[in-house]
């Protein structure tokens, strides 16, 4: 990426309280000690890579659940 551009940008502004939310909840969940301050910089690649991937699996099967539930067919 260039220099000063940004690849996590808010796309749905009112979604990134929720979003910040679920993430302390998941990193509780795995048993990561979230930061205090909010900067998560200090903790290994690891333990924030974990919080993402559960992140990612847990809106993954919600997204399934629906499509699921509303009878969509491949």
């Amino acid at each position: 990426m260039a220099r000063g551009s940004s690849g996590n940008r808010v796309l749905v502004r009112e979604a990134q309280q929720a979003l910040d939310d679920f993430k302390y909840q998941v990193a509780h969940e795995i048993g990561v000690q979230p930061p205090q301050s909010g900067y998560w910089g200090d903790l290994p690649a690891r333990q924030c890579g974990a919080v993402g991937g559960h992140m990612v699996r847990r809106m993954i099967q919600q997204a399934e659940s629906q499509l699921a539930g509303r009878g969509f067919t491949r």
